[in-house]
């Protein structure tokens, strides 16, 4: 599949797709491209009830990513414990955590100058 030029906030939407898919819970897309120092433009994070939801939701982010945009990510981290899954598209990276990691680590409020979008939750 030839992959197609996406920018790095559609493929964040993209991602979000994909979380909806699997039902993640609490989506929000923290846009960082206006802070100065920063590893990507976007960061997408969720978070699951479950270590088979965390998987899943991985999994199909993968899945709308590559149907796409025929990207696969540059690395991925966390699939062993399922707590916290990493998926990094370089522009964007993609947070997945269990409810306890999610609030533990608090990216939202690390991030809070960077630009939130919350989404509702998909039942």
């Amino acid at each position: 599949m030839l992959k197609k030029a996406v920018s790095g906030n559609n493929l964040a939407d993209i991602i979000v797709k994909g979380m909806q898919e699997k039902k993640a819970k609490s989506i929000v897309k923290i846009d960082l491209r206006k802070l100065k120092i920063t590893i990507a433009d976007f960061f997408v994070i969720c978070h699951a009830d479950s270590s088979k939801q965390i998987d899943a939701i991985a999994d199909s982010v993968e899945d709308e990513v590559r149907k796409a945009t025929g990207l696969k990510p540059f690395s991925r981290e966390g699939f062993m414990n399922a707590e916290w899954i990493i998926i990094d598209y370089s522009d964007v990276i993609v947070h997945i955590f269990n409810r306890e990691k999610r609030f533990y680590y608090n990216l939202e409020e690390l991030w809070n100058d960077g630009k939130m979008t919350k989404y509702s939750d998909v039942e």
